[in-house]
């Protein structure tokens, strides 16, 4: 898949233009995974995700519901949209642009770079 996108880029195709499909996420290092604070924007709540849960487990737990299916970050269930912080990417859902745009979130698999994400919730 990475070997065609490139190509298509090289060729000079925007990102538009290109759709990808992944049927499994890469094995991801969760080694050095630390716990972080979610905000949920409409109440003010404030859930901890620990360093081995996922943040939509997390918000499960608390009752939340996020609607996810794959819980790799393929498909694109999940994305839920940021108000604040920075989070660490870990899905294959979103374009780099999208990514580096940091207003969306992929809760079945990513994280966060910064104590706390504010969601749009």
């Amino acid at each position: 898949m990475d070997h065609v996108l490139k190509t298509a880029r090289d060729l000079g195709w925007s990102e538009p233009q290109l759709h990808r499909e992944y049927f499994a996420a890469a094995p991801i290092d969760h080694s050095a995974d630390g716990p972080f604070e979610i905000e949920i924007r409409r109440s003010g709540e404030v859930i901890q995700v620990a360093a081995d849960e996922s943040a939509a487990d997390a918000l499960r737990d608390r009752g939340i519901a996020i609607a996810v299916s794959c819980e790799q970050g393929v498909c694109g269930t999940c994305v839920t949209r940021m108000l604040a912080g920075v989070p660490d990417h870990r899905d294959r859902y979103l374009t780099d642009t999208e990514q580096e745009q940091n207003d969306c979130f992929t809760p079945c698999c990513s994280r966060a770079r910064t104590p706390r994400l504010v969601l749009d919730l």
